[in-house]
């Protein structure tokens, strides 16, 4: 295991009792975040670097009793912490590091992934594996419940032009990954990245 996987547990391990607790009024802006991946009865999707689960039940929503929703996560706390929570009903759980995912290649409709980037070892290759798994014109959600200046701000630390966020950072990175940016939008209030699974 490398040290960004190290270094990524024990952050988050570190955290993962009290998480949710943390950031108690997340619910709202997952649920409109997957509203935008446009899913329907019986869709198949990923939430990639899932934490305590928190997209899942808003996911099992839009797929319906029908579709496939698993979480993976790097962090054994983590999805120890969804379970506790119940989202494990939601959808299947999986101890899987998002650089090599133990799911068939363009098996699924869709990815979602919540505050993933920033923790990506290897973007490129990483954000590769993501679109090997999802179908053609399938569709990847960046989201992180509120904008890069607001994180920043929350972290004592100032917005910069290197964050892989930032817009002229972002679409060339996914375009050279196997996406297709369709939507961009960082404001106080969210960040949402769209984009779709070219080829």
């Amino acid at each position: 295991m490398s040290d960004d996987h190290t270094h990524v547990q024990e952050f988050f391990g570190a955290r993962a009792a009290d998480w949710d607790s943390r950031f108690p009024d997340d619910g709202p802006a997952y649920t409109a975040a997957v509203a935008e991946l446009g899913l329907s009865d019986g869709a198949r999707v990923l939430d990639a670097g899932c934490g305590t689960g928190r997209a899942l039940p808003p996911l099992r929503a839009a797929v319906g009793p029908s579709g496939l929703v698993v979480g993976a996560d790097l962090t054994p706390a983590m999805l120890q912490a969804a379970v506790r929570a119940g989202r494990d009903r939601d959808g299947r759980l999986l101890l899987a590091d998002v650089a090599a995912l133990p799911l068939r290649s363009r098996s699924l409709d869709a990815v979602f992934a919540a505050g993933l980037v920033a923790h990506l070892p290897d973007p490129p290759a990483n954000l590769r594996e993501l679109a090997r798994v999802v179908r053609p014109g399938g569709v990847l959600a960046l989201f992180h419940p509120i904008g890069r200046a607001a994180l920043a701000a929350r972290q004592g630390r100032r917005i910069t032009s290197d964050d892989l966020r930032a817009e002229p950072r972002l679409r060339p990175l996914l375009a050279g990954s196997g996406w297709r940016m369709t939507s961009y939008v960082d404001e106080d209030a969210r960040f949402l990245a769209l984009a779709v699974r070219e080829g």
